[in-house]
């Protein structure tokens, strides 16, 4: 398993590529309907990969993250969106918000602290 500072390096580094090529791209993705929606999936990625190096970043400080994170790094994708079409501001909120319940939803699982052998099965006699 990655580290987080070399987790932290490869979303930096991930975060700069993505940006780039939609800043490269930016007329290509705000040129018809579907092409939008791309752009505000991209931004999305560009949502994850942020919040990967802020939480990781906080790590390493020795700082806890909490929603602070989650609100930068939605305020930056949401930027990022807005340079390319007024609708990939909608859709990269709307992929944003799948993907941190997604994330959410894995960090709970792994982060279990319980045994799944060891609970009651629920509806056996």
């Amino acid at each position: 398993m990655a580290g987080s500072g070399s987790s932290m390096l490869y979303s930096f580094l991930l975060f700069t590529v993505i940006l780039s090529l939609q800043e490269m791209y930016r007329g290509k993705l705000a040129s018809s309907e579907l092409y939008t929606i791309l752009g505000g999936f991209i931004s999305s990625l560009l949502f994850l990969v942020l919040l990967t190096f802020i939480g990781n970043f906080q790590e390493t400080a020795g700082a806890r993250t909490g929603w602070g994170a989650v609100i930068i790094a939605e305020a930056v994708a949401l930027i990022a969106a807005s340079t390319v079409h007024r609708v990939c501001i909608t859709t990269c909120f709307l992929f944003s918000a799948v993907l941190l319940y997604e994330v959410n939803k894995i960090s709970g699982s792994a982060l279990s602290t319980s045994d799944p052998r060891t609970k009651k099965q629920s509806g056996r006699a």
